[in-house]
């Protein structure tokens, strides 16, 4: 597996690395066959072996590689259409009962973390910060709606006197916090759950790419991958915008959108707790918008560059780094220790798509930058659904999804022109 390295990232370089898992070679047999190492088919994998199940997982590359262990690591209530607009879309009823089930993936974030013991750095609090007069509207709106219509009594409104004491910049002139979110080290959580399936029986293979896969009727699913294939019962896709050509089916639904990070040289705890005094997340309000967050050795981790073009000509470092400083001047002398960046998936009404291709081959997908709790809770929906338990899986994949306008060729130009009008906006 030394051919097959992470991305360098802070999180690479600090993550607890288990040893490598084989690559599949031969054929092999199973109830489910999950592919995807994040945390939704590690999660998945997890709660299938542990309703009984033989279950084998393929990654293509090595587990947490993707958006699972580079991201901004900032667990969330909800999904980031909102819930106003899943309303719309499928109705309060159930719209309710995918506001339930991501509170739900906090918990089961918590539980896991508890039960396998995974050393993964989890701190709660999460700051939602208002850059402009109509953002603290929004917020102080959504706290009441929070506590008056889905009885969510963890967040309150934070006014600037309190949130300037909070975070060391006058940037911001509100925010709601939420005691109940929180942030972690994301490759040593999906590392660990990967040790937790693997100790449930799954059997996990790296450098193992499912080519495509074969389903008909209800036979057994055929999964090809360069080396072996593997025979299942069961299917379930979780490779999200990595999938490509072995799902051409749900190509068309989600878009890869490039996001960045940077990490700084080791603060010291003081420096850095001033920074942010309760050591909670932070993202703000703007479309194009910026997060960061205090890392366990206090660093400050920042994200917030967002590129829709699909171009890797500018210096996203450089670009990072000015946003940071736009937030905390005080850290011009700070020396960027790290900076990398990933794609994330995203659908056109950036609700999750969940669903299914065939009777037996499932898929999560399209969680649009909101999936670092949701992806976990995804994962046990969709064993339970493949169990024959389909309820809450089934909420989800109501959910109506349309394709990115323009075909294979126009389709991110389109994206591109629609994120002008909301950059601008971010601007007003």
């Amino acid at each position: 597996m030394g051919s097959l390295p992470y991305v360098s990232s802070y999180y690479a370089a600090s993550a607890h690395l288990a040893r490598p898992w084989p690559q599949l070679q031969g054929s092999i047999e199973c109830d489910a066959c999950v592919v995807g190492g994040g945390i939704a088919g590690c999660s998945a994998a997890l709660h299938l072996a542990e309703q009984g199940m033989r279950v084998v997982l393929l990654e293509d590359h090595r587990i947490g590689w993707g958006a699972s262990g580079r991201s901004g690591a900032q667990a969330l209530f909800g999904v980031a259409a909102g819930q106003a607009k899943l309303e719309r879309l499928i109705g309060a009823a159930d719209a309710r009962a995918v506001w339930d089930v991501s509170v739900a993936g906090l918990a089961l974030m918590r539980e896991l973390i508890a039960r396998f013991r995974i050393d993964c750095d989890w701190a709660d609090g999460h700051l939602l910060t208002a850059v402009k007069p109509r953002h603290e509207r929004e917020l102080r709106k959504e706290v009441r709606e929070l506590h008056d219509t889905y009885d969510y009594t963890s967040v309150r409104y934070l006014p600037r006197e309190e949130l300037r004491a909070t975070l060391s910049t006058g940037r911001y002139l509100g925010a709601l916090y939420d005691s109940n979110s929180g942030h972690l080290h994301p490759l040593n959580y999906t590392q660990g759950l990967a040790a937790a399936a693997g100790g449930a029986g799954v059997q996990i293979f790296e450098g193992t790419r499912a080519l495509r896969y074969t389903a008909s009727g209800a036979g057994p699913v055929q999964v090809t991958t360069a080396e072996g294939e593997v025979r299942a019962r069961q299917l379930v896709l979780c490779g999200n915008v990595y999938l490509g050509a072995t799902a051409p089916a749900l190509a068309s639904k989600i878009m890869a959108v490039a996001t960045y990070i940077v990490a700084t040289e080791p603060l010291g705890a003081e420096r850095a707790r001033q920074l942010i005094t309760n050591n909670a997340a932070v993202a703000d309000m703007n479309w194009v918008l910026d997060y960061f967050r205090r890392s366990a050795d206090h660093r400050l981790l920042f994200g917030g560059r967002v590129n829709y073009s699909g171009l890797r000509s500018f210096d996203a470092p450089a670009a990072t780094r000015a946003r940071m400083l736009s937030v905390f001047p005080q850290l011009r002398d700070v020396r960027i220790d790290y900076a990398w960046g990933g794609d994330v998936d995203i659908t056109l009404n950036r609700a999750p798509h969940f669903g299914r291709l065939a009777p037996n081959v499932y898929f999560l997908q399209g969680f649009s930058g909101h999936g670092m709790a949701l992806t976990g809770i995804a994962g046990k929906l969709v064993a339970q659904a493949v169990a024959g338990t389909a309820g809450r899986f089934d909420v989800f994949a109501r959910i109506p999804h349309g394709n990115f306008p323009g075909g294979a060729a126009l389709r991110r130009p389109a994206l591109v022109l629609a994120m002008l009008y909301y950059r601008i906006k971010d601007l007003l």
